[in-house]
């Protein structure tokens, strides 16, 4: 939706909300016209219903407002002497318009005074258990959000099974586009196949202020640009579904390459405005290499690999000769580990020099390996347009950014005006996993848009190795870990556990000299 159709979708609420409480509002000793400005109108009904005055906040924040809403609803109903079971199911399964029930065909009896406490044990938990849930929301939304690494394309720097925590704040929050969605999920419902959302209505694109912008070698967390779920909601045979944005499939993969930088790839090395990478000290890029043997020393593979820790075991290019191994996930330091392993001839890094077409632009003139050079688009940056830039843009034009692109001839209309040059709206990005032979990232689906952007992983609050036993199957120098920083990566687990202590005796000291007192 377009910011005039929320806008007339808001005064369409409005109307809605005056014409079905205007009687209460006279009722409370209030003014019938209070019911109709907006805002207005609901700090007044806040006042009303005896509650205060920032739940009015509340009512505007999506997601967090959907709960709010039957909360009013009810209360609303309450402060008028509607307390039954009847009247609260009513007011929630009717969306609120019991109330117009109410405001028209009833006495209206206003009890300014009543009991705000819940007023029995059950009612006491729901009230708990919803405002437990509106916080967890708001975090979960806004602040920071729970993530799990489900694949190897970032190994080594983060590895299958972390559980992070992604910062919102950092990169700035986005306000969630889709408006109607259940709290708390992404974009299905757990243990079932059903959206956990609806469509419609779709807030425009808006991001709160940021704490800091996202910076080369940054590792961040978007929303595939290109996904769609195949055969998930829809019956095997049918075209998969296109999610809104903020529905999209998480990704986490390093961002390589920022707004307004020239990017290339020579050889698998990334280099920018044509200097290479730098990658922080913690990166551990990896690559596929092949190992042949000098067929005389005996050498243990399945040790070495356990050794160096290499997720893809690789296979023998002749299964009866084996003396050429191909491992797809190998550090340069696991390299020399293996120039240097007796028995092993050689070591040689796997380059690929075959035009893909699956690569970005998909114009089968690069490779994983060879690509480039290509611009990466900054807001209020403009470009040609030319037969030969079209595909790097035309993505961008028409998805991205909403407009419609005609090739006439040799004429580009867009919006149906005849142009030569496209001006950017927005920023972009390019995100590629360390593990380079094994990652599906802008290589093959292009630019990250900055609408994509969903946050900045900080902490690794743990670690599950599916393949350890007992105990082991905890990571333990990897839990209460940051993502970030100098040097390798340290483990605050331990003052963790002190602060936890700490915490526990206080507690119990305090009770005690509490008891005492009384």
């Amino acid at each position: 939706m377009t910011l005039y159709l929320w806008f007339v979708f808001f005064l369409a609420v409005q109307v809605i909300h005056f014409l079905g409480t205007w009687k209460l509002y006279q009722a409370a000793g209030r003014k019938s016209w209070e019911a109709a400005i907006p805002v207005y109108n609901a700090i007044v009904l806040m006042k009303i219903i005896g509650r205060p005055t920032w739940w009015t906040l509340l009512l505007f924040i999506p997601i967090i407002n959907l709960i709010m809403f039957p909360v009013v609803w009810v209360e609303t109903l309450r402060t008028f002497g509607k307390k039954s079971t009847l009247d609260t199911i009513l007011g929630i399964f009717t969306l609120g318009f019991y109330i117009y029930y109410v405001n028209y065909t009833q006495k209206l009896e206003y009890n300014a005074n009543r009991e705000l406490k819940p007023e029995n044990k059950a009612a006491d938990t729901v009230s708990s258990l919803l405002f437990a849930i509106i916080v967890a929301t708001l975090v979960h939304t806004y602040v920071i959000q729970p993530y799990t690494i489900p694949t190897s394309s970032l190994e080594k720097s983060l590895l299958i099974g972390d559980f992070l925590f992604v910062s919102k704040v950092n990169y700035g929050p986005r306000v969630p586009m889709t408006t109607v969605a259940l709290p708390m999920v992404h974009d299905s419902i757990p243990l079932t196949k059903r959206k956990s959302y609806l469509s419609w209505p779709q807030l425009p694109y808006f991001r709160l202020p940021a704490f800091e912008h996202i910076k080369r070698n940054d590792i961040v967390v978007f929303n595939w640009p290109v996904d769609t779920v195949h055969y998930f909601f829809e019956p095997k045979g049918r075209p998969g579904v296109i999610k809104p944005i903020d529905k999209k499939s998480n990704y986490v993969k390093r961002c390589v390459g920022i707004p307004g930088d020239s990017l290339s790839i020579k050889d698998g090395f990334v280099f920018i405005n044509g200097a290479k990478l730098i990658l922080p000290e913690r990166a551990k890029p990896q690559y596929s290499y092949k190992i042949a043997f000098d067929g005389k020393t005996p050498v243990d593979l399945q040790s070495l690999i356990k050794e160096l820790d290499i997720t893809d075991g690789g296979y023998f290019l002749d299964d009866q000769k084996r003396d050429t191994l191909v491992l797809g996930a190998l550090t340069e330091a696991s390299a020399e580990r293996f120039k240097n392993t007796p028995g092993v001839s050689s070591v040689t890094r796997i380059i690929d020099r075959t035009n893909d077409n699956r690569i970005f632009p998909h114009i089968n003139k690069w490779n994983q390996d060879n690509f480039g050079p290509i611009y990466i688009p900054q807001e209020g940056k403009t470009v040609a347009l030319t037969n030969e830039s079209l595909p790097f843009y035309k993505e961008i034009i028409t998805n991205y950014e909403g407009n419609t692109l005609e090739l006439k001839g040799s004429k580009f209309l867009i919006n149906g005006k005849e142009t030569n040059t496209y001006t950017f709206k927005q920023n972009y990005y390019w995100m590629m996993g360390d593990n380079r032979h094994n990652s599906e990232d802008s290589r093959y689906w292009g630019y990250v848009p900055e609408n994509h952007i969903v946050g900045k992983p900080v902490f690794i609050w743990m670690s599950w190795d599916t393949n350890g036993k007992g105990i082991n199957k905890i990571r333990w120098n990897r839990v209460f870990t940051t993502v970030d920083g100098e040097g390798q990566p340290q483990s605050y687990f331990k003052y963790f556990l002190i602060a936890l202590a700490l915490y526990f005796v206080g507690e119990f000291f305090w009770r005690k000299r509490k008891q005492n007192k009384a």
